[in-house]
């Protein structure tokens, strides 16, 4: 994200002494991506950052995945998850429904703090589906609510505080790149372009940093290791608090963007789904579908063509309002499918007639798109309606 902030005490200079008001020099970190040729943020810490006193394995929510085979459309209801209980954590109580070697697909329902936490293996998206929470980072804090996508860079030092009565509900996207805009929605300097479908100006940027008084502090970090599918776990305890940054400057950042401001594009006849973009990764794309108008043209079919996407799977996770493609399917809010490469999918039964005439959709829903065929979690498997696949059949 080519957009530069300044926050807290940095020099006026980088790579340059910076100390104190006693004298004592702050430690300089470089936050970088792409082997420091793409974008980077520079911290600076009142500790050394690399320290670490004890070392210890982190079991990690199962990672396990099996193979979609036989080869079928899914749905799995995520509101049929428990959660919410006492212990239950944003990090930890994460359940597995979808993955591949670009993406993992989580869910979770928590009223407890999470541990501090960061993902050494990309950058994270996480969906607010319901409840409030504060997102606390080494950069500062964000308070967050309904409809939120929190970006979370790689390697960022954080924790997710529920801050309601209800329990945060949280749909995970972790990638195992980086998360953007789309190109197309930016300059060639990184601003958001005149057609993009939001702008620097939605974005809600961190709290300044502040400063922690706490010793022995572990965090937890998410890695290449020899776990299930490469992944492991394992607790660094550090002899400072990770929040101990007075200041940061640069282009790498944690955001939060809520989806209510996302305008969407529409037109005569029904839009392609990468109309709806908001966010990419490397083999990932990420769709919202939001209230909006409708196809205006008069002999228009408002609700989605059959479609084949021959190089995807679809996965479109149901947040809010109705679903005029999916009615008679079993599907509500809460509710997940997975429509594999291969499978042609589009309206149930009587969806494609019973749109016609209509002129606005309440509907929001997150879709990931792949490029490589998703495999099953244990979180899906023990959530799954087996009756969607005939759900077309009349």
């Amino acid at each position: 994200m080519a957009y530069y902030r300044s926050a807290g005490n940095v020099p006026h200079k980088r790579h340059v002494q910076h100390r104190d008001p006693e004298g004592k020099l702050y430690y300089e970190e470089l936050m970088g991506e792409e082997g420091f040729s793409s974008d980077s943020s520079l911290l600076y810490h009142r500790f050394i950052p690399a320290a670490i006193r004890e070392v210890r394995p982190w079991q990690l929510p199962d990672q396990t995945l099996h193979a979609n085979d036989p080869m079928i459309p899914r749905h799995f209801k995520t509101q049929d998850l428990p959660g919410g209980g006492a212990g239950i954590d944003a990090v930890n109580g994460r359940r597995l429904l979808l993955g591949n070697g670009d993406v993992r697909l989580s869910y979770v329902v928590a009223k407890e703090p999470s541990p501090y936490y960061r993902n050494a293996i990309g950058d994270e998206c996480l969906y607010v589906h319901g409840g409030t929470a504060r997102v606390e980072t080494v950069f500062g804090d964000l308070d967050v609510w309904e409809g939120d996508y929190v970006i979370v860079p790689r390697a960022t030092t954080h924790r997710i505080v529920p801050t309601g009565e209800a329990p945060v509900r949280i749909y995970a996207i972790e990638v195992n790149s980086h998360i953007t805009p789309p190109k197309r929605y930016l300059s060639r300097f990184g601003q958001f372009l005149e057609h993009a479908p939001f702008c620097e100006r939605d974005l809600r940027v961190p709290t300044d940093p502040y400063v922690v008084e706490e010793t022995d502090v572990p965090v937890h970090i998410k890695h290449r290791g020899a776990g299930a599918n490469g992944i492991s776990g394992t607790i660094h305890v550090q002899p400072h608090h990770p929040f101990d940054v007075v200041g940061w400057d640069g282009c790498l950042w944690p955001y939060a963007f809520n989806i209510s401001d996302y305008e969407p594009l529409t037109g005569r006849v029904h839009q392609p789904p990468p109309t709806h973009q908001v966010f990419e990764a490397h083999n990932v794309i990420m769709c919202n579908f939001v209230p909006r108008k409708v196809d205006y043209h008069p002999l228009a079919i408002p609700v989605p063509y059959y479609h084949s996407n021959v190089d995807s799977d679809e996965v479109m996770f149901y947040a809010a309002g109705n679903y005029e493609a999916r009615k008679g399917s079993g599907i509500e809010a809460g509710s997940i499918s997975l429509h594999p490469m291969g499978h042609a999918h589009g309206p149930q039964p009587g969806a494609y007639e019973r749109s016609i005439g209509i002129e606005s959709f309440d509907e929001t829903a997150v879709m990931v798109d792949t490029f490589a065929p998703l495999l099953l979690g244990e979180g899906a498997v023990a959530v799954e309606d087996p009756a969607y696949p005939s759900s077309w059949n009349e």
